[in-house]
Parts: structure tokens; C-alpha cells; sequence
């Protein structure tokens, strides 16, 4: 317990370092645009790549990392395939979406004024190329953590961040909003260069491309495709705040995108570090049959979560005027842009434990080969409780009406999870 603490506190720094840089690029790009249309268009252009990276990424290396424990093939040649499996499949992908990009952004950013449209376009054809590396480089990441290299790939997330901060920030002097569709591209590149050195200097396995049949690499899909529905499912939820505040006025959107990240930020440090360490953890016990292993890795998960984040999410709750005062009220970021925020981030405080959870219990159910039900609770919570709430609260409350459908759905999904981990493995 003491190492393995040891452990989730390192890569929790790391980690923090990595999230405060990418929290900087929202502090950045308010005071550069505030909540405004050239902000609402960085944050929709950013909507589908992000969208792909993390749920292609995510599915894909956490099924890889299910399967690869109980692989009885080569390890090198499993690697090279999965590498190569994954390389096809995101770029098949990303192409897909550059080709389609008009109907596809009009589809989703409906309302929205032509040179609205135009630059939310001109962002999304440079940030769209990234993909490719973002997915190819959370499954390096995956394949580190395997190997116990968990500082590695975490200062992975740090160069991405930190370069997408550096490049992005000066140039939109003189490039405005664009400036960070370059700076999406060009930091995407690095983080995969640092990724790509470290594996190689690091002796693990050769990531030459490598065609052929592989029961294992047919594995991970077979796994991965629930994965990718439910962590689709999940990412909804950014989606369905883009399109829900699009019908509102200018800057709303941009509004509950920094309210989200905000309420986020302490969350996501806290779930990234600790599922980090664990879920690789319980992929070999569940291999062993170790079940006792297992409970009490849930259990003790759990409470390291709630400890972490409810006081985090006290101090978001009352002090969310201060807050947001203090950290984003700077340059075109006014008063006006406080007053916006404000009450949709106080309301998505109340969200940081009931996302965390669900992320870290849905481990659990892969682990256990069940990750059709996590899917089906998300479609129930996301796409059924969410929408409801937003639409049937957002013509009398507004914007507050997004966070509360988030809460509330949220909450829902983990009682769901629980409930069913219970009964069927005594978690």
C-alpha cells in the first residue's frame, strides 16, 4: 500500500504540473479573447480531435491493456501489430474527418454565423491532423505504464501542455485565434517525438509496422469496441455542452467550456493519478484470479478519491466567486465574463467526485470483461437523464441548466455501476 502511494504521489505531481499547464491555456485564451466568438470557435474546433483522442486513445489502450497480461503470443510482435493497428485506425479516422469537415462542423455548430463558421473551419483543419499523433500517443503512454515507466508518460502530457501554452500564446499576436490551431499541431508532434525517443531509449520493444493476422490484436478490438462506445458515451457530455450553449448568446459557450475545465482541473488529477497506477494493477490480478487482491484495490481507490476531491470540491462550491475572479479575471476576461461563469462552475463542482468515480469503477467492470453494461448505463445517463435536464431546465435557467444536467446525470451513472458491481462481484 505504502509504494504503491508512493507511486500515485509521484505521478500526482507530475500530473499537476501537466494539468496546470493545460488549465494555463485556458487562463491564456481567456484573457486573449474572453467569452467571445473567436473564443467559442477555439473551443468548438478543439471539440472533435479532442473527441477522437480521447475516446479512440482511451479504448484502444485500455483494452490493449487488458489483453496484453494474458497474451500468450510474442510480446514484441503483439506490440508491432497493435502499433500498427492503431496507427491505421486513427489516421483512417482523422482523414474521414478532414474530408467531411464542412458538413461535419455544420452539423454539430448549426447556429452559428458565417465567419463564426469560417474561423471554428480554419481552426479545425489544423488542429485536426493531431489526432493521429494524440491517439497513437496515449497507447505509448499505455505500453509505458505496462513496463512501469508511469513518469514517463506522464511527462508526456507535461511537453504536450507546456508546448501548446509556448507556441500557442505569442503567435496569437499576430495570428490571433488561429495561433491555436498551429499550436495544437506542432505540440501534438512533440509529444509524440518524446514519446517515440523514450520507448526507444528505454529498450522496451520496436515500433516497426508490422501487417498480419493476430488473434490478440482481434482481441483488443473485440474488447475495445464497448470501451469506445462508453468512453464515446462519456465524452458526449462535451459535445452536448457545445451544442446546447451554441443556441445561446455569443461567449456562452466559451463560458461553460471554462467553468467545465475549471471544475475538472482538481478531478482529473486525482482520477488520472490514481487509475493510472491501479488499473494496470488489477488488469494482472484479474489475470492471477486474484479477486481479494482486487476488492481491496476497489475499496481502497475509492477512498483515496473521495478524499482527495470532496474537500477540492467544497472549497469550488463556496468560493467559486473568488475563484474564478482570481484565476481568470485578467485582460478581455471582465466582469461580464465573471458573471457568466460563475454560476455554471459552482454548479459543476458538485460533478468532480461522480465523474472521478465513474471513471475509476467502469475500470473495474473491464477488468472484469464486462464493458458492455458500463455503455449502457452511460447512453441511459448521458444521452437520456443529461439531454433531459439541459432542455427541460435551459429556457429558465440558462447555462446553469448544462452543469446541472451534468450533476445529476453523473451521480446517477455511479449509483447505477455501484449498485451492479455489488451484487454481481461483491465490490
Amino acid at each position: 500500500m505504502n509504494k504503491m502511494i508512493k507511486i500515485i504521489g509521484a505521478v500526482a505531481v507530475i500530473n499537476i504540473v501537466a494539468r496546470l499547464f493545460g488549465f494555463l491555456r485556458e487562463v491564456v485564451i481567456g484573457k486573449q479573447f474572453g467569452t467571445s466568438a473567436a473564443a467559442d470557435a477555439i473551443a468548438a474546433a478543439y471539440t472533435i480531435p479532442n473527441f477522437i483522442y480521447l475516446v479512440v486513445g482511451g479504448g484502444l489502450t485500455t483494452a490493449f491493456i487488458s489483453v496484453y497480461h494474458s497474451s500468450k503470443t510474442d510480446k514484441a510482435l503483439f506490440v508491432r501489430r497493435m502499433f500498427t493497428s492503431v496507427l491505421m485506425a486513427a489516421t483512417v479516422i482523422t482523414v474521414l474527418a478532414i474530408i467531411f469537415a464542412e458538413p461535419l462542423l455544420r452539423l454539430t455548430f448549426k447556429d452559428v454565423s458565417a465567419e463564426k463558421f469560417e474561423l471554428t473551419y480554419s481552426l479545425f483543419m489544423w488542429m485536426m491532423p493531431s489526432a493521429v499523433i494524440l491517439v497513437l500517443s496515449t497507447w505509448l503512454s499505455g505500453l509505458l505504464n505496462l513496463n512501469d515507466k508511469f513518469k514517463l508518460s506522464s511527462v508526456a502530457i507535461l511537453v504536450y501542455n507546456a508546448a501548446f501554452v509556448i507556441i500557442s500564446a505569442p503567435l496569437a499576436v499576430y495570428y490571433g485565434a488561429m495561433a491555436y490551431g498551429i499550436g495544437a499541431l506542432l505540440s501534438a508532434i512533440l509529444m509524440g517525438a518524446f514519446l517515440f525517443a523514450g520507448i526507444k531509449k528505454s529498450k522496451l520493444y520496436s515500433l516497426k509496422p508490422m501487417l498480419g493476422k493476430s488473434e490478440d490484436v482481434r482481441k483488443v478490438w473485440v474488447i475495445a469496441l464497448p470501451i469506445l462506445l462508453g468512453g464515446a458515451s462519456m465524452q458526449f457530455y462535451t459535445i452536448i455542452h457545445r451544442i446546447a450553449s451554441n443556441g445561446l448568446s455569443d461567449g456562452v459557450m466559451s463560458a461553460v467550456n471554462y467553468a467545465s475545465k475549471l471544475s475538472n482541473f482538481p478531478q482529473a488529477i486525482m482520477m488520472t493519478a490514481v487509475t493510472t497506477v491501479i488499473y494496470p494493477m488489477l488488469s494482472k490480478k484479474q489475470g492471477e484470479g486474484d479477486n481479494e487482491t482486487i476488492k481491496k484495490l476497489y475499496k481502497k481507490g475509492m477512498l483515496l478519491l473521495a478524499a482527495l476531491i470532496t474537500p477540492a470540491t467544497a472549497v469550488a462550491f463556496f468560493f467559486a466567486d473568488p475563484l474564478v475572479r482570481l484565476i481568470f479575471e485578467r485582460g478581455n476576461f471582465d466582469n461580464d465574463s465573471v458573471m457568466i461563469t460563475v454560476p455554471i462552475f459552482r454548479i459543476f463542482a458538485l460533478s468532480m467526485f461522480f465523474l472521478a468515480a465513474n471513471t475509476y469503477v467502469t475500470r473495474f467492470y473491464y477488468a472484469k470483461g464486462n464493458s458492455m453494461l458500463p455503455v449502457i448505463f452511460s447512453l441511459i445517463s448521458v444521452l437520456g437523464i443529461n439531454v433531459l435536464i439541459i432542455y427541460a431546465l435551459i429556457d429558465s435557467m440558462g447555462a446553469v441548466a448544462i452543469a446541472y444536467g451534468t450533476v445529476i446525470s453523473s451521480a446517477i451513472n455511479l449509483i447505477m455501476l455501484m449498485i451492479y458491481a455489488r451484487l454481481k462481484w461483491k465490490l
